[in-house]
């Protein structure tokens, strides 16, 4: 990953109006405390060192979800041409964690930021196919937004709003 592909990931994050973060592990709780609106759902990731703090709630109930206003998701790639995350579906819930909240915070490590989509198809492929994956993902490429009926609507059919927290190791 070269310095042009992470300049290129924070000018796409920047146009779709996507905030972006960087800490390292021992400071991702006082990050995420920063950018999180309570309360606040996610998703541990399983492969990675990094846990979400404990104030996060990672088994929600059914209520947990409708009155959650932020959701916490790893991410497993960025895409620097256009600013998107690929978030892996996994049985832990981190569809509704990323979809139906107001505000979707997804980590990130800063080294898995690849340049464009044919990187991003290479990891996908390689993802996908692992014994241990549920088979889909989401791309998603900042705040949920339609103007089928005219105007431009944000939250239309996920969140209003979105914050990458990278990781910098």
């Amino acid at each position: 990953m070269s310095r042009g592909t992470i300049e290129t990931f924070e000018e796409s994050l920047e146009r779709l109006d996507v905030e972006w973060t960087y800490t390292d592990s021992d400071g991702l709780d006082a990050t995420l405390r920063d950018v999180c609106t309570d309360p606040t759902i996610g998703t541990s990731p399983s492969d990675r060192d990094v846990a979400l703090p404990e104030w996060i709630e990672t088994d929600p109930t059914t209520e947990d979800l409708r009155a959650a206003r932020t959701g916490v998701t790893a991410a497993g790639v960025g895409i620097a041409d256009y600013g998107s995350v690929v978030l892996p579906m996994t049985d832990r819930g981190s569809e509704p964690a990323s979809l139906f909240v107001d505000r979707h915070v997804a980590v990130l490590d800063r080294s898995d930021v690849v340049r464009g989509m044919p990187e991003a198809f290479t990891w996908l492929g390689e993802t996908i196919r692992d014994d241990d994956a549920t088979g889909s993902a989401i791309v998603a490429t900042g705040p949920s937004a339609t103007a089928d009926m005219g105007a431009l609507v944000r939250g239309a059919h996920g969140p209003k709003t979105v914050h990458v927290v990278m990781l910098d190791e």
